[in-house]
């Protein structure tokens, strides 16, 4: 690989590159789905390519291509550069890099089975046997899937470094549905929208233990259709984990990404309330929130040793305790409001996108509560559990979330299931009403599959940690 990466850097730089990088990616996926007890899908999908960034006058220049020969590194190394040209000419603000070490690395994510060697019929049969605890009679749909990715990418810059990565990410999970009366109602496990993922091999799937949670999340879909409506009001509100992944994505990851901040989706996707005026000012919630971005956990989907700018993996605040204290920054985007250095959160779906800053490993810190405690401390409230649904505006401020089941709260004590329940609030006010959060043992980490941004779109990476936190005096109900 060193041979194309070297021919790219130094072509670049001979047609007047000040910066140039070259990443080569292959990509491995694997995905199963098992539907109403008929395979309904088996995807086995490899990948190969590479993409070529450079820096002329200010401008950026890119270009890509799926034919990994030293005759096309030459011809697309050539194409970004008269990208990079023409961009310049109709600039208005010159592109700046803050100052970032060279490394030469290599990182792999750690795993102890490697998905793809597990046989599929081992796999299949594992799907096929949750789908048969899932049949009941007014069990109308059901699904259960897999999905695997191993990701292997080699990047080289003009300021000298080469990195080599090997990032394998694993999930699965199932739903069913129940209709009857009229009504129809889902459950899913462990989360909504395909599972739970995270950066680990097979061991992953043995460690949810799916077999174990089938017949109750069946028996909960049922349950859900003569439930009473969740009620509507302001109510305090206990939110279990795996719904808690969903609120911190979209009320503290997307308006910190420092692009976005900037204005540089305001066309497409909104901009955000959390101005750079407000760094290390604003009150984003009470003194208990601290959240913490970091792309050095362990089984973090955004884990890896270096984002695609070559810069190193790190830890740091979004919020502590309550004060917007950080921001998702690239070595752009730092360098505009003045930072020394990047939090290295430049990522790339794969080598036919240009990398843009994504949404680090964000994580709501455990507190010192028991999810009994935090119960307790509720005379009249809602739990609730595993998204449905989501609205947030562009400003990332007004939002609301549904959910798939929710539990009544009375006199400390969980009551009767409680069927759609929807809560809403404004997201400085919401995090501010935060006065309880689960200790370390309620905690975990919740993977995103499916984040979406960018124009042309891609598809990110990344995981949410949290326990179960209360909030006070929420506003529950359409």
């Amino acid at each position: 690989m060193k041979l194309y990466t070297e021919k790219a850097l130094n072509l670049a730089q001979m047609r007047g590159a000040n910066y140039c990088d070259i990443r080569i990616v292959d990509i491995h996926r694997e995905a199963l789905r098992v539907k109403n007890g008929e395979l309904g899908s088996l995807r086995q999908k490899s990948q190969l390519g590479f993409g070529v960034r450079v820096l002329i006058n200010g401008a950026w220049g890119y270009a890509s291509s799926s034919d990994l020969n030293m005759e096309e590194v030459q011809r697309i190394t050539v194409q970004a550069c008269e990208i990079a040209k023409a961009s310049s000419l109709l600039m208005d603000i010159p592109v700046d890099l803050v100052k970032e070490p060279a490394y030469l690395d290599f990182w792999q994510t750690p795993y102890q089975i490697d998905p793809f060697k597990v046989p599929m019929g081992k796999k299949l049969e594992l799907l096929y046997t949750i789908d048969k605890l899932l049949m009941a009679k007014q069990i109308t749909s059901r699904e259960s899937s897999m999905e695997f990715v191993n990701e292997h990418k080699w990047f080289a810059s003009s300021e000298g470094s080469f990195i080599e990565q090997n990032i394998l990410r694993s999930g699965g999970g199932f739903s069913c549905t129940s209709s009857g009366n009229g009504d129809s109602q889902i459950r899913s496990y462990p989360s909504s929208f395909g599972g739970q993922y995270k950066s680990m091999g097979y061991e992953l799937i043995e460690s949810l233990h799916l077999l174990d949670h089938a017949e109750r999340i069946r028996e909960e879909s049922i349950a859900l259709l003569s439930a009473d409506p969740t009620p509507s009001g302001k109510k305090d509100l206990v939110i279990m984990g795996n719904q808690m992944e969903l609120q911190i994505h979209e009320s503290v990851g997307h308006p910190t990404e420092l692009d976005r901040v900037l204005g540089y989706e305001a066309n497409f996707a909104g901009t955000s309330f959390a101005t750079t005026e407000k760094l290390n000012k604003y009150r984003y919630g009470s003194d208990l929130v601290n959240l913490v971005a970091d792309n050095t956990v362990p089984t973090g989907l955004a884990t890896q040793g270096y984002d695609d700018d070559g810069v190193k993996a790190q830890r740091w605040h979004i919020v502590q305790n309550g004060i917007l204290s950080g921001y998702m920054t690239n070595r752009e985007t730092a360098c505009q409001i003045g930072q020394s250095s990047s939090k290295g959160c430049n990522r790339a779906e794969d080598f036919t996108h240009i990398p843009i800053t994504r949404i680090a490993n964000l994580s709501l810190m455990p507190g010192k509560d028991t999810l009994e405690s935090l119960i307790a401390g509720i005379d009249d409230g809602i739990l609730v559990d595993t998204n449905k649904s989501w609205s947030i505006d562009q400003k990332r401020l007004n939002f609301q979330f549904g959910c798939e089941i929710a539990w009544e709260i009375k006199k400390g004590k969980l009551g009767k299931i409680l069927k759609n329940p929807i809560y809403q609030g404004i997201t400085p006010e919401f995090w501010a009403s935060c006065d309880g959060i689960a200790n370390h043992e309620y905690w975990d980490l919740w993977g995103v599959m499916n984040c979406g941004k960018g124009q042309p779109g891609q598809t990110g990476y990344m995981s949410h940690g949290s326990s179960p936190a209360r909030f006070r005096q929420v506003n529950m109900g359409g």
